[in-house]
């Protein structure tokens, strides 16, 4: 299908999602797991297309290894495939290979790693030559630009003959992803230490210890629901499975911020229950730890006619889209815009006048997940459009299927 026509629900909306798995908690024990030579055990994989192409790209013999639009992949398995002396070239879809690398790729070769650029100098494609210790275990790397180049430097470090010392400069973003990788690091049998202060992390030489890990279902799914129920009548209910209070997942923090526009969180067994109660009049948030969090966010704020103040979103410039670019263009069609206060720091969400407020929008989706999801609970309040519907398969296959229990979902 290359629309879906969504139409809002009768009333309150009450119904038990089951959410998908997180593709980030996946991603990291899949290459873990790898690096004890697929000797543990990893329950509950997320059927994301980011994951399966992970778990189809670990276990081929292929020479080029295409990531298609996983970005998550391409970072972790150019670290992978170096570490341990692969011979491979790495690709993507042309947005993949737009994306930069430079970072990652000098931190590896500074460890021994032999990688050459075949087009763009610090853009994929990569040619991976093997790797040979160059006896270094300590480097430095920006802490700003990307988390999963410090997951990814992470994860190898104990299979390096000296261990490895990362020293994060400058600001650090997206933190509860690298402390999602040191948790999980550990629950394989990794020594690390943390010096936040100091922005140091620590991992000694010692192998992985094989073992069983279980993947929580993913907060970033969750943010959508909460989205819904935020927008969705009063009395709206929904129970949503598979999620843990404690979680390693940064995402979690959508419990916290969706509270001000009106969602409140109850743990149970099974997951989580998100019941509507009153909204704030505006929002003021720093997304440095939590990014991908900002469009749903942003898009349930518009709807409401929230003002929000959103800080810690540069890095998504660099995502699958401009996201930033993106917002700003389909926001104007929901009524509302994203003016960028302080150059590349502060953005605010404002209301503005629509001139034919019964027109059906059309959100474009650049080829991005979280674009649709992002704009799908929009259809709590009025019809919408999505445009190419099928981009969820990346994180949420099953999106469509789990929309369909609050609100209209027409294939068009």
């Amino acid at each position: 299908m290359t629309t879906v026509h969504l139409t809002p629900p009768d009333g309150p909306v009450r119904a038990t999602i089951p959410l998908a798995s997180s593709k980030s908690e996946s991603n990291r024990a899949l290459i873990i797991d790898a690096l004890t030579g697929f000797r543990g055990k990893v329950q509950n994989l997320a059927s994301a297309r980011d994951t399966q192409t992970m778990i189809r790209l670990l276990k081929a013999d292929d020479e080029v290894a295409d990531v298609l639009d996983a970005g998550t992949t391409m970072r972790f398995l150019t670290a992978y495939f170096a570490a341990t002396g692969q011979q491979k070239i790495l690709t993507g879809t042309p947005r993949m290979c737009e994306r930069p690398i430079g970072l990652l790729v000098d931190a590896l070769r500074t460890l021994g790693a032999d990688i050459t650029y075949l087009k763009n100098e610090g853009y994929p494609p990569l040619r991976i030559n093997g790797f040979t210790s160059a006896g270094a275990n300590r480097i430095a790397i920006r802490g700003d630009v990307s988390s999963q180049y410090i997951s990814a430097l992470l994860m190898i470090a104990p299979t390096l003959p000296a261990g490895l010392t990362i020293e994060l400069t400058g600001a650090v973003g997206s933190r509860p992803y690298i402390e999602m990788t040191i948790e999980q690091m550990r629950h394989f049998g990794a020594n690390v230490e943390t010096d936040w202060t100091a922005q140091t992390i620590t991992v000694a030489p010692q192998p992985y210890t094989p073992t069983t890990f279980t993947v929580e279902s993913d907060w970033s799914g969750a943010s959508y629901w909460y989205s819904v129920v935020a927008l969705a009548e009063e009395g709206s209910e929904l129970n949503v499975l598979g999620l843990k209070g404690r979680s390693l997942q940064g995402d979690s923090a959508i419990a916290d911020i969706m509270r001000p526009l009106g969602v409140e969180s109850t743990f149970t067994e099974q997951g989580v229950t998100l019941t509507k109660i009153p909204a704030e009049a505006s929002l003021n948030w720093d997304y440095t730890g939590c990014p991908d969090l900002a469009q749903t966010v942003a898009v349930c704020a518009a709807t409401k006619g929230i003002s929000h103040t959103l800080t810690g979103i540069e890095s998504l410039k660099i995502k699958e889209t401009d996201r930033v670019l993106a917002l700003q263009t389909e926001l104007k069609k929901i009524g509302a815009e994203l003016v960028e206060v302080e150059s590349n720091t502060r953005y605010e969400v404002r209301s503005v006048p629509q001139s034919n407020t019964s027109d059906v929008p059309s959100i474009h989706t650049y080829d991005d997940h979280r674009m649709a999801m992002a704009f799908a609970p929009v259809a709590m309040r009025r019809p919408v459009i999505i445009e190419e519907p099928g981009v969820v398969a990346k994180s949420y296959p099953s999106f469509w299927e789990d929309f369909a229990l609050v609100a209209g979902v027409d294939p068009v």
